[in-house]
């Protein structure tokens, strides 16, 4: 006994060539069928290039169209041709020219001798397909499909769209469940012979004709009548993704074939030149005597399927850029914003970094230019300090400055005074931490000789945005960690806020603050926001500051603890 390879080509008819060949001189009769559309000089090129093969045929020709009947006639002349001709083989095995053999032949034939009455092909019922894409399962059977839906889509749809408005429905042939799987089996003599010479056969080409995808339910349907013992799987490994196209394999790949211990392969790349060196040989070391077990780098697949669809938390690139509310996390790493922290202390940014050992930004939306750490002008993955190329795609900016700097914690100020367009996007990560003194920004003002009338101008305004961006994160969206204190709160006690906010951003240093940084001099601040509401604004987000009651500004100096020895 033997097997019988029937192979359906229309591209890359050099490699189609060369697969055939291996099968044929491995004592293994093949049947190609070439698409109507390949010119005659390419099938002319072919044909001649198999000539010296005594049990090679090609079987007559049809223009096939994906999603069509074609592709059933195609098959049905091929393997009408390849019984006729070859009497001896057990078992025909359906393939396409971009299909590649993963282990030797030899192999093949005897596991299929140890099993003569056995069909492996995928069958199971449109209930139980979990994998049709386009909202077609059991519709597929109901409606009429006379058009292509690659060449006539619009025709197609509108057509669909009749039928299920008018409420259409076909009748299927009575005897028959229709059932679904890959297009790609090997079937035994016995059951493929069966199908091609039932009686009924004309009735059951009629009724599949206008199916949707008759070549993944014809020969699955009708197996189900005929065949004694039906393995459903595919000897074939093909894998598709989420939107129903196949994996094409590259030379990348070649362990992973080899892994999967299945006989054949599809999609494979036509310059894949080192997997067609490797696979098309006899020689037994190329794969061990296994069973093929797909299954076995289904995680594989179906993490590339995750990083295509979902992606890399925080990433955003050209290839793979989500809709909004798509992203698997908005970005890939925790970051740490302060508000009005700048406002209160001096030099905070530099004390920050010194406390937790790390880089601290200013201002990075400030309305004139990003305040990198250090001054810099450029950043890690080339971002500029142009605030007008951060304004352009502010969540671009942001998402890839924390992925370019990953692994280092990014901390950086904000406050009402920044272009706000990022900040409900801030909000609604949850990687961010957001450490906000409202009413901070007052005392730049404070300080400030600017003329009353100004200073009360700029304050009502920064009041009032800086209200906005509060209630937007106290909003039921929110997913921000959020820590908030009114000023006047935050300077009776600073050191506790400031220790659990290097805890946060340096947990393994464990160190207790010894030194805090300096606070701005608030003396005469009350009088300051009382002035301000003698001019008729209501400054209320500072918290309580009476007139003449001024803050101590200056952190008591704490006792360094000594140790007594006995």
């Amino acid at each position: 006994m033997s097997v019988g390879f029937i192979m359906l080509v229309h591209t890359a008819l050099h490699r189609a060539r060369a697969v055939a060949r291996h099968w044929a001189s491995s004592g293994c009769p093949v049947v190609i069928h070439a698409d109507r559309r390949v010119s005659r000089a390419d099938y002319a090129g072919l044909v001649a290039g198999l000539a010296d093969l005594d049990n090679v045929r090609f079987s007559s020709r049809v223009r096939v169209d994906w999603g069509t009947w074609s592709i059933v006639d195609a098959t049905q002349r091929a393997a009408e041709l390849l019984l006729e001709e070859f009497p001896g083989i057990g078992h025909v095995y359906l393939a396409s020219g971009s299909c590649l053999p993963l282990r030797p032949v030899q192999e093949l034939v005897a596991y299929l001798d140890s099993r003569p009455h056995t069909d492996f092909i995928e069958s199971v019922t449109t209930m139980d397909v979990p994998w049709t894409v386009g909202g077609l399962d059991q519709e597929r059977f109901t409606l009429r499909f006379p058009f292509s839906w690659k060449r006539r889509r619009r025709l197609f749809d509108g057509y669909v769209a009749v039928q299920r408005r008018l409420g259409y429905r076909r009748k299927m042939p009575a005897g028959i469940v229709p059932h679904l799987g890959s297009q790609w089996w090997c079937l035994s003599r016995r059951t493929l012979s069966a199908i091609l010479d039932d009686p009924e056969r004309e009735r059951y080409e009629r009724y599949f004709r206008r199916v949707w995808i008759p070549d993944e339910s014809y020969f699955q349907t009708l197996a189900r009548l005929y065949s004694p013992n039906i393995e459903s799987r595919s000897l074939t490994l093909s894998k598709f993704d989420f939107q129903g196209k196949p994996h094409i394999f590259y030379d990348d790949h070649l362990q992973l074939l080899r892994r999967s211990d299945c006989f054949v392969a599809r999609k494979i790349w036509p310059r894949a030149d080192r997997l067609y060196e490797s696979f098309l040989s006899n020689d037994p070391a190329v794969t061990k005597n296994a069973e093929p077990n797909p299954g076995k780098i289904d995680r594989l697949f179906a993490k590339a399927v995750e990083q295509r669809t979902r992606g890399r938390p925080g990433l955003y690139m050209q290839s793979r850029f989500p809709n909004e509310g798509w992203e698997n996390g908005k970005t890939c790493a925790p970051y740490s914003v302060f508000e009005g922290f700048s406002d209160l202390f001096e030099n905070f940014e530099t004390w920050l970094g010194k406390a937790v050992g790390s880089r601290v930004h200013g201002h990075l939306f400030h309305p004139e230019r990003v305040q990198f750490a250090g001054g810099e002008t450029i950043y890690n993955g080339a971002l500029s300090d142009s605030a007008a190329l951060r304004d352009y795609a502010p969540k671009s900016f942001l998402t890839s400055l924390i992925w370019n700097t990953r692994g280092e914690r990014q901390c950086f100020q904000f406050g009402p005074g920044d272009a706000q367009d990022i900040a409900w996007f801030i909000a609604s990560d949850p990687n961010a931490r957001i450490s906000v003194i409202t009413g901070a920004w007052a005392v730049p003002l404070f300080h400030s000789n600017a003329n009353f009338s100004d200073v009360r101008r700029r304050a009502a305004l920064l009041q009032r945005i800086e209200a906005e961006h509060l209630d937007i994160l106290r909003s039921p969206h929110t997913r921000a960690r959020l820590r908030i204190w009114s000023m006047a709160e935050f300077v009776q006690n600073p050191m506790e806020p400031l220790q659990i906010l290097i805890d946060e951003i340096a947990p393994r240093g464990q160190r207790r603050l010894t030194e805090a940084p300096v606070m701005a001099d608030l003396r005469g601040f009350g009088q300051f926001l009382q002035n301000l509401r003698n001019q008729g604004m209501q400054p209320h987000l500072m918290g309580d500051f009476p007139v003449g009651d001024d803050p101590e500004t200056s952190p008591r100096r704490r006792r360094k603890p000594y140790l007594v020895k006995k």
